[in-house]
């Protein structure tokens, strides 16, 4: 943002002002004149009406905006099933399973989330794994089945979506669709997944910047979706002791400066079930709007990502600890 000065000798009060505003100036300087002020990058937020209304300020210049769709979403919710996420609203709990693998698994699975006071449940029918000789889901039966488990206990269903192809059979089935970290820019799929017309959880790419995360959202709503909800599930890093870094910084810039819906997957960022409590009381303390916990009947029987996955009463426990039953408080959860 360029502030351009009605008189070189205001510079510093006009400085000060907007200082005291939450905004980090240089002074553009020629002939050893102050003649106007351009605004970093990293300041607060800050409409140019309000920069324009401060005495000797003859004009403010903002480039275009990168992602427009979503600016003009600030400060709203997402609306899944009757489900509000975003600023002000109770925070959400999202769990599942990894992948499906049964009808009896998801079933068990969907009675352990409503226990626990959840209002979403997750899990893969299309799973994305490193290598092909990994159990990569169930694909279109398991849709069915994810459904009626959602269905019978009053949870709404998030999926992921792997190919363009899918995307008409998986938002027969869901709520909300999934782009998973490895698909953030597959701008095909999020061309596609955008056309469904639904709400989506845009799961951030594991080496992506905050405004490549931000530009795949844009992607997806200058397509057609109804709301993006981001979820931060952690970066790739050097470190080998947690499966992840979770990036907590920038859950609290997407909830706090960009105010849109955030939520954050501790069990993929840990990698690990002993840290999804500690991290998940950190995420809500950062801003996030809810968090995605993996969960299974049975973790050490799991066919994908059993070491990181709660089980039921785990995940009640977790619930009991962040008081999530008294927030949903008359609620059918």
């Amino acid at each position: 943002m360029l502030v351009t000065l009605s008189d070189p000798r205001d510079a510093e009060r006009v400085t000060a002002e907007l200082q005291a505003l939450g905004l980090w100036t240089e002074k553009l300087v020629k002939d050893s004149v102050t003649r106007a002020l351009l605004v970093r990058a990293d300041s607060a937020h800050v409409s140019s009406e309000r920069i324009e209304a401060i005495e000797g300020v003859a004009a403010v210049w903002s480039p275009p905006r990168a992602h427009p769709r979503l600016d003009a979403c600030a400060g709203m919710r997402v609306t899944v099933a009757g489900i509000e996420i975003g600023e002000g609203a109770p925070p959400v709990l999202m769990s599942g399973p990894c992948s499906v693998e049964s009808p009896e698994q998801i079933g068990e699975a969907a009675r352990a989330v409503k226990v626990a006071g959840g209002r979403v449940l997750r899990g893969g029918a299309f799973k994305p794994r490193s290598s092909p000789y990994s159990f990569a889901g169930h694909g279109t039966g398991a849709l069915a089945w994810l459904h009626e488990a959602g269905k019978a206990n009053g949870l709404a269903v998030v999926t992921e979506v792997l190919s363009e192809r899918d995307v008409e059979s998986v938002a027969g089935h869901a709520d909300m669709l999934q782009v998973g970290s490895r698909n953030m820019q597959a701008f095909g799929l999020l061309k596609a997944v955008g056309s469904a017309g639904m709400p989506v959880l845009l799961k951030r790419g594991m080496a992506a910047t905050v405004e490549e995360w931000l530009l795949s959202a844009e992607h997806l709503l200058l397509a057609g979706a109804k709301g993006v909800v981001f979820c931060e599930r952690g970066l790739r890093s050097f470190d080998p002791s947690t499966r992840n870094l979770l990036d907590l910084g920038a859950v609290a810039l997407i909830a706090h400066v960009h105010r849109l819906p955030v939520v954050v997957d501790p069990s993929h960022a840990a990698g690990r079930r002993d840290l999804i409590a500690p991290l998940s009381r950190a995420a809500l303390a950062a801003g996030a709007h809810g968090l995605m916990v993996e969960c299974h009947p049975h973790p050490e029987h799991a066919k994908s990502d059993g070491p990181q996955a709660l089980d039921p009463g785990e995940l009640a426990q977790l619930a009991a600890q962040l008081e999530w039953r008294p927030t949903l408080k008359g609620t059918d959860a």
